[in-house]
């Protein structure tokens, strides 16, 4: 992807993950958060509309509700997925991610951990663990057929894993639908999401800045 295309596609994913977050957020806030400028965030905010990532509702005086679809949620999934292969500053933002969502599981007194995904940010969360009050057992995935990565245990069944006190998920393919699985089955309260990955996690702490 070429310098233009890749900046496009990171304004897309921060305008989708704005209106995940805030649904009445106004297009002037959206250019701020964005860094663009108030006309080409409309521009952004109607090529969304056309590709029906996002349902717009007008509200009372004048203002207008911003909504992502299921095309959306699943757009901004492979967006999110491209920009954590291609970012420059992947390893950065993903330790200091890993370190935060480390200090959510200590804070809740979860010290045995189950990552939940074979990735770049699988193998940047063991690093980050050895450095923080926790313990990885192995990973959780039911879509490889290795059964060791580096030095854990690897389980392709989630019942057949080791006992655990929480899930955090480390799927950068398709995160937001291994969130729904493990909540399913564990509960919310159990899975925990590092920032990186851009979901809504409904179970968080307060955490250090």
């Amino acid at each position: 992807m070429n310098d233009k295309g890749q900046r496009d596609g990171e304004v897309m994913l921060e305008l989708l993950d704005a209106i995940e977050k805030k649904s009445d957020v106004s297009q002037r806030h959206l250019a701020q958060h964005l860094g663009v400028a108030l006309g080409l965030a409309n521009s952004y905010l109607k090529r969304c509309a056309r590709k029906g990532l996002i349902k717009v509702i007008e509200a009372p005086a004048n203002r207008y509700l911003y909504y992502l679809t299921p095309k959306g949620f699943t757009e901004k999934a492979r967006l999110t997925s491209s920009y954590l292969k291609s970012s420059f500053s992947f390893y950065r933002e993903a330790s200091d991610s890993c370190a935060r969502i480390f200090w959510t599981c200590a804070a809740n007194g979860f010290e045995k951990i189950l990552l939940c995904g074979l990735s770049d940010l699988a193998e940047i969360a063991l690093l980050s663990a050895s450095e923080n009050d926790v313990e990885i057992i192995g990973l959780y995935d039911p879509h490889t057929e290795r059964n060791r990565f580096f030095d854990k245990p690897v389980w392709h069944r989630l019942d057949n894993c080791d006992v655990h006190d929480a899930c955090v998920i480390t799927d950068i393919h398709a995160p937001y639908l291994s969130y729904q699985t493990l909540v399913s089955q564990v509960g919310a309260a159990r899975v925990l999401v590092p920032d990186v990955l851009r979901l809504k996690a409904t179970e968080v702490v307060d955490q250090p800045d």
